[in-house]
């Protein structure tokens, strides 16, 4: 009789604990990762292009990396960009802002095109 009460309990908080994950799949569109992940069009030189060091930032000899969130669409557009970790300075804006005026490929699962979020850090370092 106990045996049976266990299996019970245990079927139950299975369900449970299905039903709570298929809900956060549900509330999150974008996958943490693809069979194909998404490449920035033009490469991370294109991004490169885009971001402009601030000057606050070059006058404080600031340099460092600021990691980004990227959620990326099937289309390949951007979003939206979050800031994992930034450096400040106006870095983080810079970042944010070069990153979202670049076209990415989209990922891809068995050949079709998915949602995913991307983490991306930019280097930014002075140069003599």
């Amino acid at each position: 009789m106990r045996s049976i009460y266990l299996l019970v309990l245990f079927f139950l908080v299975t369900l449970i604990g299905f039903s709570s994950n298929t809900s956060a799949q549900q509330q999150d569109p974008y996958l943490p990762f693809a069979e194909q992940m998404p490449q920035p069009v033009g490469g991370m030189e294109a991004i490169y292009k885009n971001i402009h060091y601030p000057e606050t930032a070059r006058e404080a000899h600031l340099e460092g990396k600021v990691y980004l969130l990227l959620f990326i669409n099937e289309d390949g557009n951007i979003d939206k960009v979050t800031v994992i970790k930034g450096i400040g300075l106006g870095c983080d804006e810079a970042a944010k802002a070069g990153v979202s005026k670049v076209r990415f490929t989209p990922a891809k699962n068995n050949g079709a095109a998915v949602k995913v979020k991307l983490s991306l850090a930019i280097t930014f370092k002075l140069t003599n």
